[in-house]
Formats: C-alpha cells, structure tokens, sequence
C-alpha cells in the first residue's frame, strides 16, 4: 500500500512540476534586465541562471516569449545602434553629444551585422571619426576614420579567408572615408585576421600555407580513393591497400602577349582599307638645231649629253598608296597555380592465397601496373614534363605480400569471441536457472505429497453391531451419533456405503 501511495506522488509530482527550457544564453547585462522584467509585468515564470547570462522558461513558452521579446526590441545584444536617435533629452543636444551618439550608434549596428554571422558570439567595435575642419594646410591630406574589431567566436567554428575578406569590406563600406588599410580585426584570442585581395596585398602567410595543404590532401585523397574504389571492386576491398603521395606546384604566373597576325593567311597580307593611287604625265619639245655626237668631243665625257638637242620628251609618275589592317591580339594569361609537381603510388595486394605469395599471377600485376600508370601520366599531365613509360614505372610501385592482422581485425575477433562466449553462458545460465526451477518445483511437490499422507486420517467411530441384540439400541446409537457428531455420520454413511 505504501509502495503504491508513494508511486502515485511521484508520478503526480513529475506531471504537476513545469519543464523550463533555454531561451536565451550569453545575453549582455542589459538585455538580461530587459527581458526579466517584461517576463515579471507578463508574470511568467523563469529561472535565471547564475551568471545573469542565460534565461529559461516554460517549455511551451519559448516561442510566445521570443517572438514578444524581438517584436519589443528588447534582445539587442548590447547594441542601441540608431535606436539611440529615439531617445532625446530633454534640453535639445549639444553638437558634442551629437557626435558621441552618432559614433555609438554606427557601432551598435555594425555589431549587430556582425554577431549575425553564425559562427560569432559577440562582437565588440571601436570606430574613430576624425574631426571635420573647413581650413587644411597647404599639401595637408585630410584625416581618415579608423575601426578596431575585435570578434568572439564560437567553440568548434572557424573563419576563412573568404569571410574575414567580408567583414573587411562590410566594415569598411558602412563608414565612409574607411579605407580597408585602416581596419584591424582580431579574435578573443588576439591572433590577427588579415586581408587578403586577388592581386596578393596582403596576405597572412599562414592561411594561405594552410589552403595549399588542403588543397595537397584533397588531390592525393581523391586519387588515394578512386584507385582503392576500382581495384577494390577487382580484387576485393581487404585485398588492396593503396598510398598516394604528391606534391604541387603553387607559383602563379601572369603573362601579356601583344599578338599581330595577317588576315589573309594564304598571302599573308592585311586587309585594305584604303587605296590611292596618283598617275602623272610629263611632254616637252626640244630645241631646233644641229649639234654633233653627245660625248664624241676631245674633251668631253663619253655619253654625257651634247650642248644641244633636238626631239619630243615623254614623262610618266605613277604613285600607289594601300593602307592595311592587321589583326591585334592582346592575351593577359594567369597561370593556374595548382599545378602537379610528382606524384607516385604504391599498392599493395593480397594473394587469393594468402600462405603462398606466387598465387598472384604476374598477368594481374602487370594489368594493375598499367592502370597505375595511366593514373600518374594523368596527373602530371599539366607538369609541362615529357615522361617516357619506363620513368613513368618508376613512380608506380605493387608488391604481393600477406596482410599482417590489424588490432582491429584482432579486436573484432576478441570481440565476436566475447559474444558468443557470452550468448553461451546466457544460454547455460538459462539451462540451470530452468533446471533449478524444476527440481524445485518437483521437490515442492514431494513435500506436499509427504505433508498430506503425514496428516491425521480421520476416525470414523464404530459400532458394535453384532453385540447389539435389540435393533432399537443401534437405532438410538445411530441417532445420537447424528445428533452429537453429524460429520463423522456421514462419512459413517460412506464408509458403509463403499464397502457395500
């Protein structure tokens, strides 16, 4: 009765206790306040957590709480941001307080960008404006504004160079006169989170070692489990043990080419634009008169014309001019940087038989070696290298040989050893448990047994009836047997009737 009073509290208890359920966690002091007291006007339970960080309530009234909580603006992750324009004192504001708001408001919302990032728990953003004047120095430049991030990220994420790249840029176009050169960003650790541009301005050295790594590991990790996939699916998945190794080339080059080539291919000739041609014709008539055999004279020059000539001149000018275009080309070229160095792999393949290492036919090997070798002159194909088959050989490796037994392959036989030597003394303690119950049950039905022939056997009272002479004694014998003793004259009564 107890048992069941106290079960039927506890059950009660567990129904009538309300489950609470986290709402909020890592709140700023000031939104904690907030909320707790709009949870204290709606007068709905809450539990506070010690820090004033995290706030529980019912179960089912996470949703109604959060939904009246954002559509209040209650939850503004310490961040006023222009929300502080709303609240204006009383006496106007001073030019001073003005600009102490404005800069409190610029960083308010340049928080609440950033916390909304998933990996960033909070932020906190400190922005300096310089002072505007009317006058500059002559040569003087002005002043640019400058930002200091510091981030808060959550356990377990990282930020890649893709969105630190973003938050630079975010920073830098929701303030203006904020060059990117301006902004620091770091982590709660204060490890710096650089920029870095396509044209390599700045860069963190780190993070770009670490992208070629992966980018390393991925190559060999794809080529590691093509291989194994397809010889696996030959020669069976625990016959084939596959090792790739390869290094890249990461030198990024550009280069301009200024190309000039002829339209027409066959002449090699430009195309005409235009053509000009100019044609000239010259006639004089001589002068009459005789004179002697030009340059026949003592003293004159063989062949120079004579003082005097006589005759009709005839003159012809031809000018030509063609104008021609070319075709011009003009490449900009950016090779890729990821570019195959060397690459080798290595296989190694059980034999059907594993006791006896010549059971791999040298047909099979030297099929695999192919395939090997079609692999790796794929790879380097980009290498810019002419490799003849046999260096291509050499970068291929697969030897026959009898796996050696893993831990694991020993912890699996341990393990199946342990179950069914489990599953085997269950069944035996199944057997005896079985066999215990039975002989107890048949010794209880011994004992029984032995209880009831020990009992007392009833004593049916006799009477004498042949000392009896007058049947009106047995009569009156029998009647006051009845009468005193009415069970025992009955079974009397039975007994007779048995023996009868």
């Amino acid at each position: 009765m107890i048992l069941v009073i106290l079960t039927v509290g506890i059950i009660s208890y567990n129904f009538s206790k309300t489950e609470y359920a986290l709402a909020y966690t890592n709140l700023q002091p000031s939104d904690a306040a907030a909320i707790k007291a709009y949870l204290d006007g709606a007068k709905i339970p809450y539990q506070l957590s010690e820090d004033g960080k995290s706030i529980g309530v019912p179960r089912s009234q996470v949703a109604s709480v959060k939904l009246a909580v954002e559509s209040q603006g209650l939850n503004k992750n310490g961040n006023v941001g222009y929300g502080a324009f709303s609240q204006s004192s009383t006496f106007g504001t001073t030019d001073r307080e003005f600009d102490v708001k404005y800069v409190n408001a610029v960083q308010g919302e340049l928080q609440q960008l950033i916390n909304s990032n998933n990996a960033i728990a909070s932020s906190k953003v400190l922005i300096s404006l310089p002072q505007e004047s009317l006058f500059l120095r002559k040569g003087e430049q002005p002043e640019k504004a400058s930002a200091s991030v510091v981030l808060d990220i959550k356990p377990g994420y990282t930020l890649d160079q893709a969105k630190v790249d973003t938050m630079y840029n975010l920073v830098s176009h929701s303030i203006k006169g904020l060059p990117i050169e301006n902004i620091t960003i770091s982590d709660q650790n204060g490890d710096l989170l650089e920029y870095s541009k396509a044209n390599g301005k700045v860069s963190g050295a780190s993070n770009i070692a670490l992208q070629q790594f992966e980018i390393n590991n991925k190559f060999r990790n794809d080529v590691q489990r093509n291989v194994q996939q397809m010889l696996g699916s030959i020669l069976g998945r625990d016959k084939v043990i596959v090792s790739v190794f390869s290094t890249m080339n990461f030198d990024q080059t550009r280069r301009k080419e200024q190309l000039v080539t002829a339209p027409n291919t066959v002449d090699q000739t430009g195309l005409d634009i235009s053509i000009q041609e100019i044609q000239k014709n010259y006639t004089s008539d001589g002068g009459a008169g005789t004179s002697g055999v030009p340059g026949t004279g003592a003293t004159d020059v063989p062949g120079y014309p004579g003082s005097s000539n006589s005759g009709k001149t005839n003159s012809e000018e031809l000018q030509k001019t063609v104008n021609r275009e070319v075709n011009r080309i003009t490449n900009e070229i950016e090779m890729t940087p990821y570019i195959v160095k060397d690459l080798t792999v290595n296989v190694g393949i059980e034999p059907p038989d594993p006791s006896d290492s010549n059971s791999l036919s040298e047909e099979t090997v030297k099929e695999i070696r192919k395939i090997l070798v079609n692999v790796v002159r794929a790879g380097l194909a980009d290498n810019k290298q002419t490799l003849t088959d046999a260096e291509l050989e050499k970068k291929v490796t697969v030897f026959p040989h009898t796996f050696a037994k893993t831990n694991g392959t020993q912890g699996t036989s341990t393990n199946s050893m342990l179950l069914y030597g489990a599953l085997g003394g269950l069944a035996l303690a199944l057997l005896g448990g079985g066999a215990y119950w039975f002989i107890r049950r048949r010794k209880a039905q011994q004992e029984e047994e032995e209880i009831l022939d020990e009992s007392p056997r009833v004593e049916f009272p006799t009477i004498d009836i042949d000392n009896l002479n007058n049947e009106n004694q047995v009569r009156k014998q029998l009647e006051q047997l009845a009468k005193k003793k009415p069970d025992e004259f009955v079974n009397l009564l039975r007994t007779w009737l048995v023996d009868e």
